[in-house]
C-alpha cells in the first residue's frame, strides 16, 4: 500500500525491474520487443547493489520481470537478496518453460507472487505468443504456482482480438485456481505498432470497461479479484467498485510513476515508469547514478505523469484535478506528449452522448528497437464517420474544486464542493468515500442474491421442477 506521504516524498515504493531483455517467446504485441539479451546487462554484484539501494530508499516491493526474468542464471540469487533484505519479490512471466522445479526455486529464493501472461485461449494465445504450446504451459503453471502456495496471479493484454474472449479466459483461469487477474490494453508500443490492426479504438474503451465490471463482479462470486491496470480507466459508473485491494470505495487518483513507482531496465536504467521509452522517461543509470540521485533527476527533469493543463479533452475534464491526464504511456506512445489519454470510460462516454468518438490512425511506423513508439494521429469523429473539430473539449470542469465523494442517488463520483451532481443532477449531499463502502456493499449482495435467485429458477425449469417464485 502507498500512503500520502509516500507520494509527497517520492518513495519508490514499487519497483518493476526487468533483470534481462531476453526472452523465449515471440509476442506480436510486445513493446519491448524482448528476445535478445541486452548487451550490457548488470552483472550480478551490480544487480544485489541495487536491491540493497532500493530498500535504503524505502522501497517496499520489487517485481522482477524480463524478457523472461529466469533465463537469467542468477535470477533466484537476485530473488533471494530482495526477500532478505525484507522486501515483496514478485514475478511476471510467460511461462514458457516455468517448471514445477523451477516454480518450488522461487518460493524457497523468496518469490511470493507470480503473475503468468494468458492472452486468450489455446489458439488465440499461441498465436499471440508466436509459439505453439504456449497456452498450455501457462495454464499449467496456474496450478504449479497453487501447489507451492502462492496465489496464482494472471495478466492478460485487452485488444481486438482477445476481447472477444475475455469470458473464456475468466473460466479458464478460475478453474486452474487463479486468485487474481490483472487486465491491461494492448498499447500501441514496439511490436504491437507493427501489428496495429489489433489495437482497440479509444470509444470501445467503453465496452471493454463494461464488459470487465460484469467480470468483477462475477469474479467475487468465486474467489478471483479483478484488477484494472493503469490503462484502463476512468471513472464513470463502475468507478467506485474495483481499483482496492481491500474492497475499500476508492478511485483512481492520477499514475504514480516517478512518485512511488519505479521501472529499472537490465542496463541498470532508472525510469519513472517500466513501461515507457527512455527517451524520455529516465533519470539516470545505475552504473553513473545512485539510486537516490537518479529520483532527484526524474523529479527535476517533470518526468513524472503529470499531463498537461493546457490539452484538449483531459484540460477541460471534470476530473483532471484527481486524474491528471490518465495513462502518460498511453498518451505518449500515440501523439509523443504526455496528458489527455483518449482511452478513458468518462470521457468516451460524455462524447458518445454528444454523438462523437475518438479514432486513432497509424501515420508513422516504429523502429526496429526495444520500447519504439510510432506516431498515431488520434481523430475526433461524428457517429456516422465524418471528422469533427478537435477545438470542441468537455468543458464540465465543477463549479467548486474539493475531495471526491460518491453521489448518493448515481454513485458517481462528484465533487464535494457542489451540492448538484453533474451527472444525474440530483440535488444530494454526496457521501464521502469512506462512508459509502457499506451502501455499496449492501447493494453488491443485493445484486448477487437477485442473479442466484434467477439461476435458481432457471435450472429448475430446465429440470421440469415446479418452482415458487421469490417474494
Amino acid at each position: 500500500m502507498r500512503s500520502a506521504r509516500d507520494r509527497k516524498t517520492h518513495v519508490p515504493v514499487h519497483v518493476v525491474w526487468e533483470i534481462t531483455l531476453a526472452c523465449n517467446l515471440k509476442c506480436g504485441h510486445c513493446g519491448s520487443r524482448a528476445g535478445k539479451r541486452r548487451a550490457n546487462e548488470l552483472s550480478t554484484a551490480e544487480c544485489l547493489d541495487v536491491v540493497r539501494q532500493l530498500a535504503a530508499a524505502g522501497t517496499r516491493e520489487i517485481t522482477l520481470i524480463g524478457g523472461e526474468a529466469y533465463l537469467r542464471k542468477d535470477w533466484l540469487e537476485i530473488a533471494a537478496e530482495i526477500a532478505r533484505l525484507g522486501l515483496h519479490c514478485g514475478l511476471q512471466t510467460g511461462a514458457r518453460g516455468l517448471t514445477r522445479e523451477r516454480i518450488a526455486a522461487a518460493y524457497a529464493a523468496g518469490v511470493r507472487a507470480i503473475g503468468i501472461s494468458v492472452d486468450g485461449l489455446r489458439d488465440l494465445h499461441d498465436e499471440l505468443r508466436g509459439v505453439k504450446g504456449s497456452h498450455d504451459q501457462a495454464i499449467q503453471a496456474i496450478k504449479w504456482v497453487s501447489e507451492v502456495g502462492i496465489e496464482p496471479g494472471v495478466n492478460s493484454q485487452i485488444n481486438l482480438r482477445s476481447m472477444p474472449e475475455l469470458d473464456g479466459i475468466f473460466d479458464e483461469i478460475v478453474a486452474a485456481g487463479a486468485k487474481y487477474w490483472q487486465v491491461q490494453l494492448t498499447v500501441a508500443m514496439g511490436n504491437a505498432v507493427d501489428n496495429s490492426q489489433i489495437l482497440l479504438q479509444p470509444h470501445q474503451i467503453v465496452d471493454v470497461v463494461d464488459k470487465l465490471a460484469e467480470l468483477y463482479h462475477r469474479g467475487r462470486d468465486v474467489g478471483l479479484r479483478l484488477l484494472p491496470g493503469n490503462s484502463i480507466g476512468y471513472f464513470g459508473r463502475h468507478e467506485a467498485y474495483w481499483r482496492s485491494l481491500t474492497d475499500d470505495v476508492t478511485h483512481w487518483g492520477g499514475c504514480t510513476a516517478g512518485e512511488t513507482t519505479l521501472g529499472l531496465e537490465a542496463d541498470g536504467t532508472i525510469k519513472s515508469c517500466p513501461s515507457l521509452p527512455k527517451s524520455h522517461f529516465a533519470g539516470g543509470e545505475t552504473r553513473t547514478s545512485t539510486i537516490e540521485e537518479a529520483l532527484k533527476a526524474l523529479e527535476s527533469r517533470n518526468v513524472r505523469r503529470d499531463g498537461n493543463r493546457g490539452r484538449s479533452f483531459c484540460g477541460s475534464c471534470y476530473y483532471w484535478n484527481v486524474c491528471r491526464g490518465g495513462c502518460t504511456w498511453v498518451s505518449h506512445v500515440l501523439e509523443g506528449r504526455r496528458g489527455d489519454n483518449p482511452y478513458c470510460y468518462y470521457r468516451a462516454t460524455t462524447l458518445a452522448r454528444r454523438g462523437l468518438r475518438e479514432t486513432i490512425v497509424k501515420v508513422a511506423d516504429a523502429p526496429d528497437e526495444p520500447f519504439a513508439v510510432g506516431r498515431f494521429e488520434v481523430r475526433l469523429e461524428h457517429e456516422d464517420g465524418s471528422r469533427a473539430p478537435r477545438s470542441l473539449g468537455l468543458d464540465d470542469k465543477p463549479r467548486k474544486r474539493g475531495r471526491l465523494g460518491l453521489c448518493q442517488s448515481c454513485y458517481e463520483y462528484m465533487s464535494l464542493g457542489e451540492r448538484h451532481c453533474p451527472h444525474c443532477g440530483e440535488v444530494n449531499r454526496p457521501k464521502f468515500v469512506a462512508d459509502a463502502k457499506l451502501e455499496l456493499d449492501v447493494q453488491i449482495a443485493l445484486d448477487e442474491i437477485e442473479r442466484h435467485g434467477r439461476r435458481i429458477l432457471e435450472l429448475a425449469a430446465a429440470a421440469g421442477q415446479d418452482t415458487p417464485a421469490p417474494e
